[in-house]
């Protein structure tokens, strides 16, 4: 292998085909409509050569179709297809001819390789794999709509094997192609079952030839009969590179799953100011700052094999050729075990990067502030992730970006016991268009999704006077010297002074605590049902339910003080048994918990035991009438729904909206000790005359104007 390649395992495979051809379309006469150059490039086995689709082919209402005629019926049981290295993406369709020459859909699916970067993932030109029902025809088809790109294929495979659909992106080979990742994206449909049981290789069948692996890359073992296929399974860099920085400090990024590597980069950046300024000058040096995470997943470490059996309690050496797409024991197992991957990945890089630079902050006197979540190729979990820092923000865009960074940082404070939730604020603004009568609007927003700490994005030094408007980014508002308002802004910076000093104090009010799921790669997490109006939420992830989360009065509450009136679970057919039993026990205590029961677990952990460990504990907390699309069932103090109006259950629980107004209005609501602070704005530019209602008893208002205090 191509260096720099350090071995993992070596094994070997008992062959798994079935009795059709391998490769049906390696024999197969291929013609497409209409006409591409080049076609027998799609099956030479060379990925040096593609075959382009003829242009405007596949684009608005025009298809592009590739026929694969074969020799003799073959029945075909999985598709993969490689792109050339340029980003495209289309939606798909296999389709198979019967006897009398008329074609049918087999399945349909989308293709997407539309972004190359090296930072969503390390596998650009991994092949997008599906599994297809056993269909057994002479004439296959592959249909491309909607091809967005320079489209290119270097290979199409029609095979007879059965194969774990996705197996480059649930391995985190290739993560979403965007910023902004739904709260599903990393959720796949269940794959059905191999139709015949040669199909699939049992684990035991695997043979570890590692010890027999030399120095020099020499295998010596004594081969014994049958058809083998030796494995060389190993780890390289992704080959991300830092960035922004400069020429001196760029470099491959670091290893975000191993401790002993957060420590070498720590001491050969941070070490260094550290080993230059005395502890006696450090008074402004406080915090180290970890930006939102944009490099690029990983899927193994040192010693992660060892790792994942201590957290599991089975070897994953017998099921790492899933990763070649190749299924074990069956396609449920297979998947099971890359889940468990996905989420080790996820709890490395939250306790042993985050985790593992703010021990080594604390080292120094110092604090971690981190961004909690990623824009491209987040590996993580983000509300898990920010737990393990000091200190944390989000960030908000003048326009657009905003929505999923500003909750993912305010609802893991939320969650996790931190008073301040920082952001980055205006960034991205367009350039010497914005002020602040126009800024205001959006930082009130801002607020009212829980930052209560701006830092002014982006303030840059500006050493000349004959050099006007100076040096600026694209990607900030201009807070400097030489921008024309820039003197004038005393009156709307002391606004934002008070608002933070006042949405600092206490804990944020939320009704709702929306439970985003144990699958990983997450950024975001479900809002279903929809939130009332009038009401707040928080994000809350499976660590904090089952760690920190308590019954006090019928209320879900958090050792800090935070609590809710309800849990929200996904509409989700998994989750863990150890998080099912959990939940069973706030029941009991008296909480309210609001969702549909899960049917088994996303886990090979203990399988097959941990399905039926699911099962039972639904039963207790459901009851027998669980698979009815709604109920209610009460267990001890608490009880259960499923298929409810969140608005009816809330005030069935004593709580109408905590803020109404005839006009609409943005809200946020905070507690401190005994008292109570709504912050509202006006999201109009005009004045308006309203009647409000907040949800206090008891009590007389006093109204604080923030911009005189």
């Amino acid at each position: 292998p191509a260096e720099p390649f350090q071995d993992v395992a070596v094994l070997a495979l008992p062959s798994v085909r079935h009795n059709s051809t391998p490769f049906a379309s390696r024999a197969a006469t291929i013609s497409s409509t209409p006409a591409a150059p080049n076609l027998e490039r799609l099956t030479d086995g060379n990925l040096d050569t593609a075959t382009a689709l003829p242009p405007g082919a596949g684009q608005g209402n025009r298809t592009f179709a590739i026929d694969f005629n074969l020799p003799e019926p073959a029945t075909i049981r999985s598709l993969s297809m490689i792109p050339s290295d340029s980003p495209w993406a289309a939606r798909c369709a296999v389709q198979s001819a019967g006897d009398d020459g008329t074609f049918q859909t087999v399945r349909e699916f989308q293709f997407d390789r539309s972004n190359m970067r090296i930072n969503v993932g390390p596998m650009p030109r991994g092949p997008v794999t599906i599994a297809l029902p056993p269909t057994t025809a002479k004439q296959f088809r592959l249909v491309l709509t909607g091809v967005t790109g320079k489209a290119a294929l270097a290979e199409v495979e029609l095979s007879a094997d059965a194969r774990v659909e996705f197996f480059i992106e649930k391995q985190l080979a290739k993560v979403h192609p965007t910023p902004s990742p739904k709260w599903d994206t990393y959720l796949w449909p269940e794959q059905p079952e191999p139709d015949a049981a040669g199909l699939a290789m049992p684990p035991a069948d695997v043979r570890n030839l590692t010890p027999l692996l030399g120095p020099d890359g020499t295998l010596r073992w004594d081969v014994p009969p049958g058809d083998w296929t030796v494995l060389r399974i190993g780890m390289t860099p992704t080959g991300t590179q830092n960035a922004p920085a400069s020429a001196e400090g760029q470099g491959l990024e670091v290893d975000k799953m191993n401790r002993n590597a957060a420590k070498a980069h720590f001491d050969a950046f941070i070490g260094r100011l550290l080993r230059r300024m005395p502890a006696s000058d450090r008074k402004a040096f406080r915090h180290v700052v970890a930006d939102s995470y944009e490099m690029g997943p990983q899927n193994w470490t040192d010693g992660f094999a060892d790792t994942f059996r201590s957290r599991y309690g089975y070897d994953p050496e017998p099921w790492l050729p899933v990763l070649s797409g190749r299924i074990v024991a069956g396609a449920d197992e297979s998947n099971r075990f890359l889940w468990d991957l996905r989420r080790l990945v996820a709890d490395h890089v939250a306790k042993d990067y985050v985790g593992g630079l703010r021990d080594l902050c604390h080292e120094h006197g110092l604090q971690l502030w981190l961004e909690n979540y990623g824009h491209w190729g987040f590996p993580a979990e983000f509300l898990q992730y920010g737990g393990q820092s000091d200190r944390i923000g989000g960030e908000f865009w003048l326009t657009g970006l905003g929505a999923i960074e500003c909750r993912a940082a305010s609802s893991a404070a939320n969650i996790y016991g931190m008073p301040i939730v920082s952001a980055e604020a205006f960034t991205g603004g367009p350039p010497f268009q914005t002020m602040p009568s126009g800024l205001k609007t959006r930082g009130d927003w801002a607020f009212c999704e829980g930052a209560n700490h701006f830092v002014l994005h982006v303030y840059i030094h500006q050493p000349w006077e004959d050099r006007k408007p100076g040096m600026n980014a694209w990607f900030g508002t201009e807070f400097n010297r030489h921008n024309t308002w820039f003197n004038a802004s005393r009156a709307w910076i002391d606004y934002l002074r008070r608002s933070c000093f006042l949405l600092q104090q206490g804990n944020r009010v939320a009704d709702v605590a929306y439970f985003i799921g144990e699958d990983t790669p997450k950024m975001t997490g479900p809002r279903q049902p929809e939130l009332p109006p009038g009401c707040d939420f928080d994000d809350i992830n499976a660590e904090v339910i089952q760690q920190r989360l308590g019954v006090e009065n019928g209320m879900l509450k958090l050792p800090h003080g935070t609590t809710y009136r309800v849990l929200v679970l996904p509409d989700l057919p998994t989750m863990r048994p150890e998080l099912l039993a959990k939940i069973r026990e706030l029941v009991e205590a008296g909480a309210t918990v609001l969702g549909p029961p899960p049917s088994r677990s996303p886990s090979l952990e203990d399988y097959p035991r941990c399905d039926d460990e699911v099962r039972r504990l639904a039963a207790e907390l459901w009851g027998d009438a669980r698979s009815a699309p709604s109920g209610q069932r009460r267990l001890g103090k608490g009880q259960i729904l499923w298929g409810k109006d969140l608005r009816e259950l809330l005030h069935s629980t004593g709580a109408p909206p905590d803020f109404t107004s005839g006009v609409p209005l943005r809200f946020t609501h905070r507690k401190a000790g005994d008292t109570d602070l709504y912050f509202l704005a006006n999201p109009q530019a005009e004045e308006i005359a309203t009647t409000v209602a907040f949800r206090i008893h008891g009590k007389s208002p006093e109204l604080w104007w923030p911009h005189s205090g």
